[in-house]
């Protein structure tokens, strides 16, 4: 038979569990790494979000490009270019382009096509600006993408995206 000390019984029960100390300790880790990793999440998010914006450009500009081969004349709007409501596509309602995007609103971006008498414009701009993203684009029949890095929308004169 063996006999315990009360040292033995001591050590025993004081390591059943962490310490209030060690606990906030952790806590207080786990926010400085939450606090850093933020604001780089939310970037990349917003980068990802222009990165969608300019490909949903460049498919609204091919499938421009196919109304127009099709219709003879660009669509006035993104509706001409979504599905149609019911029955067969056609120039209203030709089901070239997504539902969302013939909405005007995809990936954190508000889309707007208009024509104009030699072909048509085409904006994006952020829903919230400074969080859904940070620049805005325009472009045109000419597919040439602009872009602006203020809340003011882009224009025909703002810079290329290179």
């Amino acid at each position: 038979m063996r006999v315990t000390s009360i040292r033995d019984t001591s050590i025993r029960h004081s390591r059943r569990g962490f310490s209030l100390i060690e606990l906030l300790i952790v806590i207080a880790i786990i926010m400085i790494i939450v606090g850093i990793a933020a604001p780089q999440y939310n970037k990349t998010m917003m980068n990802a979000r222009e990165t969608g914006a300019m490909g949903a450009i460049r498919t609204i500009h091919q499938m421009e490009t196919q109304y127009y081969s099709q219709f003879g004349k660009y669509a006035q709007s993104l509706t001409e270019l979504g599905p149609p409501a019911s029955g067969a596509a056609g120039p209203a309602a030709s089901g070239l382009i997504s539902e969302d995007l013939a909405e005007g609103k995809k990936g954190g971006y508000l889309f707007t096509l208009q024509a104009v008498p030699l072909g048509y414009t085409l904006t994006a701009v952020p829903e919230a600006f400074g969080s859904t993203g940070r620049r805005s684009f325009y472009s045109d029949q000419t597919m040439v993408v602009r872009q602006s890095w203020t809340q003011e929308p882009a224009t025909d004169k703002s810079p290329e995206v290179k």
